[in-house]
């Protein structure tokens, strides 16, 4: 399978990749937190590990950079086992974003965000650039918040402290535990999209941890599905996970709605729409852009009171998605259809460029 995120190419200066090799947890008590789970995670990639509280995700997030110390198997860091690594200077080339923040509440932003990179010795005037480069990157005026204190900034705002500070020495790696869950679904929307911005410009290997389904769908490149002990049940794109559920329990966990949720992740490219007429294009109907999702579509159907959506490539008709196709694509597939189903799904999806999923989760 090609697991070339979604979007750009890699810069491999910029990120690493991360093997999962029969990784366990096992503690002294006889839990066995995590049992052996194998994942590979390609240079550039964002995978979202999900599943039900206690399956073991926040503990394989925290062995990578061994806040949690395995008690079996291997995690190679671009080749590298990390377990032979120290693990002080290991956290310094992994950033590490948690839910609720973990901002110092004596420091001023700048302070904050300049941590690792004044750990690791960065003289005064680096320290300072790199401040302002992160805090613009994550939509925060420097000159307004950086003398500013956490209990000073919403929530939304501390959050985009805590993402510019993991940043903050260029990491190759990004772990995130939930880290939109503490706000509100407003605020948390309006971060999600520009996590998707900032991701396209810095192509970090990012692994993120949340429960939220919807969320995974709309971050992942791929979806690791965990059930209790870390069991992997399902590993594979969104398109895949919500369209051919690998086993009950992951078909049980996307839930009965996973076909609406599916179209969020269908684009609308020239190999789905059917051909255009001229009697269509004088007719007075909706449109949607190439490569807006089928979920857009959808909804442009709903909210009027014609049977078909036109298509255009910068205003140009390219053709026409009926509701009834659309509607079809939105019903759960049977066993022995979900698989050509998600693939072809999934092909489509990877044919989208950065600029067109960014658009295309805005627009939701």
């Amino acid at each position: 399978m090609d697991v070339t995120p979604r979007g750009s190419a890699v810069d491999g200066a910029h990120a690493a990749s991360i093997s999962l090799d029969r990784i366990g947890k096992r503690y002294p008590d006889g839990t066995e937190a995590v049992g052996e789970l194998t994942l590979d995670v390609a240079a550039g990639e964002m995978v979202v590990l999900i599943g039900p509280s206690g399956c073991g995700k926040s503990t394989v997030l925290r062995m990578v950079n061994r806040l949690v110390e395995p008690t079996g198997g291997r995690i190679l860091l671009d080749g590298e086992d990390v377990t032979r690594v120290d693990p002080v200077q290991l956290r310094r080339r992994i950033g590490y974003v948690i839910q609720n923040v973990g901002l110092f509440p004596h420091q001023t932003i700048s302070a904050n965000v300049a941590t690792v990179p004044q750990l690791l010795g960065w003289p005064r005037d680096r320290r300072r650039r790199r401040v302002t480069e992160l805090l613009e990157l994550v939509g925060l005026d420097p000159t307004q918040f950086g003398a500013r204190y956490p209990h000073e900034l919403s929530g939304g705002q501390r959050q985009r402290v805590g993402v510019a500070r993991a940043l903050a020495a260029d990491p190759v790696v990004l772990l995130m535990d939930e880290p939109f869950s503490a706000v509100d679904p407003i605020v948390r929307t309006r971060l999600q999209e520009e996590f998707l911005r900032l991701q396209a410009e810095v192509r970090k290997t990012i692994v993120l941890v949340t429960h939220d389904l919807d969320e995974a769908v709309r971050l992942g490149d791929r979806i690791a599905v965990l059930s209790e002990g870390g069991r992997l049940e399902q590993f594979d794109t969104p398109a895949a996970v919500l369209g051919a559920p690998a086993t009950p329990f992951v078909r049980e966990f996307v839930g009965a709605d996973r076909g609406i949720r599916r179209l969020a992740v269908t684009p609308v490219t020239r190999d789905t729409v059917e051909p255009v007429s001229a009697a269509t294009t004088a007719a007075s109907l909706p449109t949607v852009p190439l490569g807006a999702s089928a979920y857009d579509a959808l909804g442009v159907l709903l909210t009027s009171a014609a049977d078909r959506v036109v298509v255009t490539d910068h205003n140009h008709p390219v053709g026409v998605l009926t509701r009834a196709r659309l509607l079809d694509w939105a019903t759960p597939a049977t066993d022995g259809t979900a698989h050509r189903v998600a693939q072809e799904e999934s092909r489509s999806g990877d044919k989208r460029s950065s600029q067109q999923i960014h658009d295309g989760h805005r627009s939701r």
